[in-house]
């Protein structure tokens, strides 16, 4: 039986918006959810820097869209134009100083460098300046858009591959919070229940930071889908019971292998599916995959503040905070994507179709 959801109640994580001659970011907080819906309105591209830099935006598409976002609004508001040169210089070294605020999620550089590569055929082409800070603007809520159907498309794709009555597990948050709209691996959960597939998700906490318990869960109800939050150290014992029937997460970069980088834990989330023989899926748009890199070994991940695990140092012991961890191909029964759902053996079919 169809599950019907109330997805207008998830808000937009992000938007750029253009008026009166402004380019400005507006953004939900994510920090302070779910007590909180509090909405950021900034011109400062610096401002949106240090929102994906605190976590204020997160999410691997949606920091792709405010870091493209943020060379819009510098293009628009703050680019000081002397000649074509001094233009195409200064907007590679803000492009530069945007990718490196978050460094795992490839999705950053590919929606970066993607409106670079933009802005600088529309100079090419001799467009004047005072009109591109609005032709940029609007190449990046194209993007934004496209981001959107992106997702529904994964969504239905992945519904295909869940079972009836389906107990789902997931890790972290790959939901419509860390994309534009509607999600990844939370997406192919909204499809399938929908479609009357899914009984109840499981979600992980996610620590240190909480992304499960703060954001997931409170995403999954407020669409209504039903819910139970569960410590990260509880899923094995799950698994053992027969309660959990796949699992579905997000990613944050993909190499051409099938590796893949998301939240710290999802790679002992998948040792445990492999050990109770549950089928792990990966949901993740096509700029998740980086091609030019052969293994996981290659992907540079993040480490993050001592603080986020620990508030309160203490004499004489060191904090190791990365924000990642890579899951072997070998351990991921297939990648779901806007173009099909494919084994990591497989990858070489997407390659072709994009």
């Amino acid at each position: 039986m169809a599950t019907p959801l109330h997805l207008e109640k998830l808000p937009k994580s992000l938007e750029l918006v253009f008026s009166d001659d402004h380019a400005k970011l507006r953004y939900l907080d994510q920090r302070y959810l779910p007590n909180e819906c509090r909405m950021v309105e900034t011109e400062d591209w610096h401002d949106v820097c240090d929102a994906i830099a605190v976590l204020g935006v997160r999410g691997a598409p949606a920091i792709g869209i405010a870091g493209a976002s943020a060379i819009a609004m510098w293009v628009e508001n703050q680019a000081v134009i002397i000649d074509d040169n001094d233009f195409s210089e200064a907007l590679q070294l803000v492009a530069n100083d945007v990718i490196a605020v978050r460094p795992t999620a490839v999705n950053l550089k590919w929606a970066v460098d993607r409106t670079v590569a933009y802005a600088l055929d529309l100079l090419d082409n001799g467009c004047p300046f005072e009109q591109m800070g609005s032709k940029v603007c609007s190449f990046v809520q194209e993007l934004a858009a496209n981001d959107e159907s992106c997702n529904r498309a994964i969504g239905a794709a992945g519904a295909a591959v869940i079972p009836g009555d389906a107990k789902i597990l997931t890790h972290c948050n790959a939901g419509s919070l860390a994309t534009y709209f509607y999600g990844t691996a939370l997406g192919v959960i909204y499809c399938a229940a929908e479609q009357g597939k899914v009984q109840r998700v499981y979600a992980d906490e996610t620590r240190p930071l909480g992304q499960g318990a703060r954001l997931t869960v409170w995403e999954l109800a407020q669409v209504g889908v039903p819910t139970t939050l569960i410590c990260d150290n509880m899923a094995a014992s799950l698994m053992a019971k027969g309660e959990i029937d796949c699992v579905v997460v997000g990613a944050d970069r993909i190499t051409s292998n099938g590796d893949t980088a998301n939240k710290i834990g999802t790679y002992g989330v998948a040792i445990l599916a492999k050990h109770h023989g549950i089928p792990f899926y990966v949901a993740a748009p096509s700029s998740t995959f980086d091609f030019a890199l052969k293994t996981g070994n290659e992907i540079p991940i993040e480490q993050r503040a001592d603080c986020e695990v620990l508030p309160e140092p203490i004499a004489g012991v060191d904090i190791y905070n990365p924000a990642f961890d890579v899951t072997p191909a070998e351990l991921i029964t297939a990648i779901i994507t806007e173009k099909g759902v494919f084994a990591p053996s497989e990858l070489s079919k997407l390659k072709e179709l994009l």
